[in-house]
């Protein structure tokens, strides 16, 4: 009997992650994951449906029903407080969710909320939500200079992309004094999904594959756009993420993982020793460094021997780790390494 009831309520939570996901097949889908009839996936639905889940639009056709939908905009002031905004008005209308859900979506609104007050220079913020039976999305948005512009002019770099690859190293702050420089690192790997438009970037971090993507937004966006989505029933928790980044006995966040892509602009290739330094800024502040060369087709020599031989002998306390990367791109990583042990003999 126990079984039984498992079994449909993850049959239940399938649809319902589907019903969101895949709207107009989703109970064919479910009809051959579980290879059951019609009849019997109509009869988990109007369950769904009696519970405040899904409601039918017409015939065949279903919807997550919006269990919660709500927005106000908060002026900022020097005595606004981002836990008291959390306490009074946005844990109220979440509390049904676990608590590990709960504290993940306590750190991410606090932290996010904060970055606005200490660095955005916007008089108001505008925060929303919106949940259903499956997921939980929250946006918070300002008026004021557009994160991906601070960090460039604060540290003097390129333009708004070089400062989303610094963004996504961790460790990151115009104001060091006041912050680690790990709210936004950590968030975005805590949820499922986490996105940032500003100017004319959007970065998208998806927890599914662990990735991070950036786009060229065709209208510039005023200040600061962030987006956190996290799926109800999540068996995650701050402590495994913050876990998955901390290395040794300091329990300090010392573990990275960069998105070597992030690097590139359109179609050109990662050959030179100026995109490497570029790429290996900041590095040094951590003991172990994933370089993740996902959709990176092949890299040159010049690159190569920069992050490989020259950066490595430089930091040999320092983890080098590549991830993802193509016969190509090894079999240069290789080559750059081997070259020491040539020079050796």
């Amino acid at each position: 009997m126990v079984r039984l009831r498992k079994r449909g309520e993850e049959l239940r939570q399938y649809i319902l992650e589907h019903a969101e996901a895949n709207p107009k097949n989703f109970i064919s889908l479910t009809i051959q994951k579980y290879n059951i009839t019609r009849q019997a996936v109509h009869k988990h639905i109007r369950m769904l449906i009696e519970q405040g889940a899904l409601i039918r639009i017409k015939n065949g056709q279903y919807e997550l029903r919006l269990q919660e939908e709500w927005s106000t905009t908060i002026p900022i002031s020097g005595k606004t407080s981002e836990d008291v905004i959390w306490r009074n008005q946005i844990a109220q209308r979440i509390r049904q969710l676990p608590d590990n859900a709960l504290n993940i979506w306590q750190y991410g609104f606090t932290e996010m909320f904060n970055n606005v007050i200490d660095h955005s220079e916007s008089k108001t913020v505008f925060v929303g939500i919106k949940k259903t039976a499956y997921s939980t999305e929250m946006f918070i948005s300002d008026f004021g200079v557009g994160i991906f512009n601070k960090i460039r002019q604060a540290m003097n770099l390129l333009d708004a992309r070089h400062a989303v690859l610094e963004l996504t190293k961790g460790k990151l702050t115009t104001d060091p004094s006041r912050h680690s420089g790990e709210g936004i690192f950590f968030t975005s790997r805590m949820f499922d999904k986490f996105s940032i438009l500003s100017g004319d970037v959007f970065l998208s971090h998806n927890y599914s594959n662990d990735e991070d993507w950036i786009l060229e937004n065709q209208e510039n966006q005023n200040g600061t756009w962030i987006s956190m989505k996290l799926i109800n029933n999540t068996s995650r928790t701050t402590k495994e993420i913050f876990d998955k980044f901390t290395s040794g006995d300091n329990f300090g966040f010392t573990k990275t993982v960069v998105p070597v892509r992030l690097a590139q602009y359109g179609n050109e290739k990662l050959v030179s020793r100026s995109q490497a330094k570029r790429l290996l800024e900041r590095i040094d502040r951590f003991m172990i460094v994933i370089f993740d060369f996902h959709e990176v087709e092949s890299i040159g020599q010049a690159f190569a021997d920069e992050v490989f031989r020259v950066f490595a002998n430089q930091h040999p306390h320092i983890e080098i780790i590549p991830f993802n990367a193509n016969s190509t791109v090894m079999q240069m990583i290789q080559r750059a390494r081997s070259h020491d042990e040539v020079e050796s003999k």
